[in-house]
């Protein structure tokens, strides 16, 4: 009797780990194959000093991380999409890179494609006053900074917002949560000077 009561028990219990395990699979994502998140991101994608040639602590080649996301959310119209150094000109931040009007049909960027400006996305206006990728230029001796990436699931159409926006301008848009969001997904690449793994 013992036996017939715990095979449906295992297999109940099994088809619920399968569902949890279905459910985070459909979980929207950002992940990114240069660096993992919450690691230390290559020295390449730090900015250079020949964009920057008055800031001394741009020690890479402003190379873009490949970045990836599935799972968009249904009822996504667009991506936004904001990289952030929180302990960066503290209290306020740096805003490294600001894009919107992502299609939901584009499901990354390869590595080095937002160094430059692309019709995959409209450009906002970084703290660098550029709308593509503006990699980190970290203050020498310091822990650590957390360069975050945002990705921001929108119901904006791809092509409503102009261009040159900031990114206080762009969170603005968004109004009070949970306006205009479809979801959201994160990834943290961390960066010190000089440079180590």
């Amino acid at each position: 009797m013992k036996r017939r009561l715990f095979a449906p028990a295992a297999a109940t219990l099994a088809l619920g780990l399968a569902g949890t395990t279905a459910n985070a699979a459909d979980i929207f994502t950002l992940t990114s194959k240069t660096f993992a998140d919450g690691h230390m991101m290559p020295k390449k994608v730090a900015n250079s000093h020949e964009i920057m040639p008055n800031n001394p602590n741009c020690v890479g080649d402003n190379v873009s991380p490949e970045l990836s996301w599935r799972n968009v959310p249904e009822g996504t119209k667009s991506l936004t999409l904001l990289m952030f150094d929180p302990e960066g000109r503290a209290p306020s931040g740096v805003s490294h890179w600001v894009a919107y009007g992502i299609a939901p049909t584009v499901t990354g960027f390869a590595e080095g494609e937002t160094s430059k400006d692309s019709d995959k996305y409209v450009g906002g206006k970084s703290l660098m006053g550029v709308g593509h990728y503006s990699g980190p230029c970290t203050p020498p001796n310091a822990a650590p900074h957390h360069y975050t990436f945002v990705l921001i699931a929108t119901d904006f159409e791809p092509k409503e917002w102009p261009s040159g926006l900031t990114r206080d301008e762009v969170i603005a848009k968004f109004g009070p949560p949970p306006a205009h969001v479809k979801g959201t997904a994160g990834l943290v690449g961390l960066f010190v000077n000089p440079w180590h793994e």
